[in-house]
């Protein structure tokens, strides 16, 4: 199983993917990030930021009390004013085994090996990647278009985003990364803040065409409701349409969207509609976590997801046969 995205989407999706009994699982993360701890490392030493990296070694930590000692500490921020404040132990790890090793991917490999980690975590990119935005509502005229640069400026724009680029454009995909897509029986994409981490990996042309051309069973995992910032107002359709536009040459077989946060019928019908430009079935079922209270929390619950993910793919591969 391979899964693209960043941060907490990611996170929660790999969570999911540990649940459904997977043999293998790769972690295939946007390289954009240039704010907090992972800005401040990508600048003073020049590497991929490590944040995100770091959020899915975390997710694929092993469940034993080393495993999950190892997770914590991964996750682990420090405090105080110094020149130490904010960062976390496992980007400064990551960095630091980058230069012993020599590589940033047996780096990566390396703390994989210290968590008992469920599987592998690859950079889409072997280098940091820029984000680029078009940004509406900026000025006193509502059409004028302002370029926006960076990561944590798209995403917490009052404007709206209209289009993102990465830069360098069209760079070339993480040989592992292709690879890993390449084997993976179940290939998923989002959720996750959708201009600054799950649409960076489909503007790297390699990626698009391996996921493309794939026999595995591609899914889109839809984010619960729009963001504050890059996607406000957003609806389930708009989010479709934007990744199509972004990416007219992906292909996918399957959209998941949480069903309680979409439950008007005529809404589903143009849901269901953008889905099938990407060449993709909309499902509508319940996958937002609740608290121990009954509180919808806006994020996805692994075992709800995972249970998904095993429908879906049992369903796939009886078609197959």
């Amino acid at each position: 199983m391979a899964s693209l995205g960043g941060g907490h989407g990611l996170y929660q999706t790999l969570l999911a993917a540990r649940r459904t009994g997977a043999e293998a699982i790769s972690a295939i993360v946007t390289v954009a990030d240039d704010g907090g701890s992972s800005g401040r490392l990508r600048r003073e030493l020049d590497i991929i930021p490590p944040g995100d990296l770091r959020m899915a070694l975390a997710a694929l930590s092993s469940d034993s009390e080393e495993g999950q000692l190892w997770a914590t500490t991964l996750q682990h921020r420090f405090r105080g004013n110094g020149a130490m404040a904010g960062h976390a132990v496992g980007n400064l790890l990551i960095a630091g085994l980058s230069d012993v090793l020599g590589d940033f991917q047996a780096a990566l490999d390396a703390v994989a090996k210290l968590t008992g980690s469920a599987g592998r975590v690859l950079p889409s990119v072997n280098l940091p990647l820029n984000i680029e935005a078009d940004v509406a509502g900026l000025d006193d005229d509502p059409r004028v278009m302002r370029s926006v640069r960076g990561q944590v400026a798209v995403a917490s724009t009052v404007g709206q985003v209209r289009r993102v680029r990465i830069i360098p454009e069209r760079p070339d995909a993480n040989p592992d990364t292709l690879d890993a897509l390449h084997k993976a029986d179940m290939i998923t994409l989002g959720p996750g803040s959708w201009f600054s981490s799950v649409l960076p990996h489909v503007l790297v042309p390699d990626i698009v065409e391996a996921i493309t051309s794939s026999d595995a069973l591609r899914v889109v995992v839809l984010n619960l409701s729009a963001e504050p910032g890059e996607t406000q107002g957003f609806s389930a359709e708009r989010h479709l349409h934007v990744l199509a536009q972004h990416a007219p040459n992906l292909r996918v077989d399957r959209v998941i969207v949480d069903s309680e946060s979409l439950p008007n019928e005529s809404e589903r019908v143009f849901v269901q509609r953008a889905a099938s430009v990407l060449g993709a079935t909309a499902v509508f079922r319940d996958v937002c976590q609740v608290d121990d209270n009954g509180q919808i929390l806006n994020k996805h619950c692994p075992d709800k997801l995972a249970a998904v993910f095993n429908e879906l793919y049992s369903e796939y591969a009886s078609e197959a046969e």
